[in-house]
């Protein structure tokens, strides 16, 4: 069993954000899939896909205490950190591009960070979404919990379909297939 999580906050208010990438991704592929309506539970929204033994999850917890939620859904389906793939934005990366990484720091994505802090590794499989860095004229908050301009969200639709088929890749071949193939031109 695999288990693929989009992070991202829960509410509309939020649906759109650069913050929500992970969800987007995970929305994407669910429907990609045809996987039906995600179900509601684990302090979150999961969609098992039977095809591929691999549950899509998103934690509502809001995005800073996104590891209580995956630990449970992990520990319910007897998921090791080493069947996880986590999906987030990422400012260091162009918008448009994905980076795909088996393991490291969390780069100080508050979502990430807790996920590491409450697996206890940084073994953890992931999937970078870039949103682009700041602009000095913003504050950080105001920028991730903001809308891409028309230009940027033309590239993140392009990046959330290039994640969708990397998980894919991931899913029928290993992570490190899905790496050399999707890692081409992306900056860490």
């Amino acid at each position: 069993m695999k288990l693929i999580v989009g992070l991202g906050n829960p509410g509309m208010e939020y649906a759109r954000t650069r913050h929500n990438m992970g969800f987007m991704v995970l929305d994407a592929l669910a429907k990609k899939w045809q996987s039906g309506n995600f179900k509601v539970n684990f302090q979150g929204e999961y969609v098992l896909h039977t095809n591929s033994q691999t549950i899509l999850f998103k934690p509502t917890t809001f995005m800073n205490a996104s590891g209580t939620a995956v630990q449970l859904i992990m520990q319910f389906y007897k998921i090791l950190p080493e069947d996880v793939v986590v999906v987030y934005d990422d400012l260091a990366l162009e918008p448009g591009k994905i980076r795909l990484r088996f393991s490291g720091s969390s780069g100080a994505h508050n979502g990430m960070q807790h996920i590491i802090d409450i697996l206890g590794t940084q073994d953890i499989k992931r999937i970078r979404v870039g949103i682009g860095a700041v602009p000095i004229q913003d504050k950080g908050k105001d920028y991730v919990l903001g809308l891409p301009s028309p230009s940027d969200q033309l590239n993140i639709n392009r990046a959330i379909t290039e994640a969708t088929l990397a998980i894919e890749d991931y899913l029928h071949h290993d992570f490190s297939h899905a790496m050399n193939r999707y890692n081409r031109g992306s900056q860490d």
